[in-house]
């Protein structure tokens, strides 16, 4: 969508504008066209992974970044939005059962890091810090009315449909729209089109970019522990995954007190019968468990689970009460 608003506007300010229809059509087509293209290309790529056999599994992150570059282009070529295509196309693919998927997911994770960090060394060649000081005043102006009345407004009124939200939550997704590389990048588009105070433009943007990083970003903690929605961070107690072709998952919790109110033994947990306690890490001892083996308030489990059942059977707000029931099951 900022890429749709940054074309339009700047097409008129140099005076290409066009009319209301013509520019409704234009936008359907940027659009429609990529939200279809997006979805179908990403079934095809689904069908092509998993179709192709690679013998070396470093390949198929090599082929999934070409498929996202055709994506884009494609989608271009068609008259549609090549961003949405590629966030489309990656919903679809990232919810496929792929191969080598998390082999997939920590390459590309590794790429957006770089992307964001050589994006910024790129930008901020571009920038003279003496140009600066004369858009700081207005600069800062645009952040403070950003971050208190534009960004909270435009929240609210998007987030009335979703009922569910609380108002905390709400006032911390207004609080954070931290403003990153991508504004910086639309900020060339008007230097690249020729248009007068581009410069201007460009400067602007980078002052409330830097302003939003260095006071949103240093508080988003902080904010979500004013507004009481900060959770205790997961801790990971084994680095390793299962394959892929497993039909199973791999569930760590971490055992507190109150778990072991009916016995500290593995025993005593009384799990279900498909699940499995494959590891037991303590501190920075690992043990294999058995069923007399002693268990410790802060050990971290490991367990081996139907993958449908994982997130049900042992999310972090019912595993205890999980167990809670089954005691009480097992006394009458």
């Amino acid at each position: 969508m900022a890429y749709v608003l940054t074309t339009f506007l700047i097409a008129m300010l140099s005076g290409d504008g066009m009319g209301v229809g013509e520019s409704i059509g234009w936008f359907v087509a940027q659009m429609g066209i990529g939200a279809l293209a997006g979805y179908l290309l990403g079934i095809g790529t689904v069908w092509c992974m998993e179709h192709i056999n690679l013998n070396n599994k470093s390949l198929y992150s090599v082929l999934l970044l070409s498929f996202s570059f055709f994506i884009f282009s494609f989608t271009d070529l068609l008259g549609g939005n090549g961003y949405l295509a590629v966030y489309i196309g990656g919903l679809v693919v990232g919810n496929k059962r792929i191969p080598h998927k998390r082999h997939l997911m920590t390459f590309f994770d590794g790429v957006a890091w770089l992307m964001q960090i050589v994006m910024f060394i790129v930008l901020g060649l571009l920038v003279n810090p003496h140009e600066l000081w004369s858009v700081a005043l207005f600069g800062v102006a645009m952040s403070l009315f950003i971050t208190i009345v534009g960004r909270p407004v435009s929240v609210w009124l998007s987030l009335l449909p979703f009922k569910g939200l609380s108002s905390k939550a709400r006032t911390y997704i207004s609080w954070v729209g931290l403003r990153g590389a991508v504004p910086i990048i639309f900020a060339t588009y008007p230097m690249v089109a020729g248009l007068e105070h581009a410069d201007m433009i460009f400067n602007s943007i980078f002052c409330v970019v830097i302003i939003s990083l260095i006071v949103q970003g240093s508080t988003v903690t902080k904010m979500a522990e004013l507004l009481h929605l900060s959770e205790e961070e997961e801790v990971r107690g084994f680095d390793f995954d299962l394959p892929d072709d497993v039909k199973a998952a791999l569930v760590e919790r971490k055992l507190t007190a109150e778990n072991l109110t009916n016995g500290n033994t593995l025993k005593d947990l009384h799990l279900p019968s498909d699940t499995l306690v494959m590891m037991i890490r303590r501190g920075e001892e690992y043990i294999v468990p058995k069923g007399n083996t002693e268990l410790r308030p802060e050990d971290i489990l490991l367990f081996i689970t139907p993958e449908k059942q994982a997130e049900t059977k042992y999310d972090r707000r019912t595993l205890l009460r999980r167990l809670r029931k089954m005691k009480r099951a097992k006394r009458k």
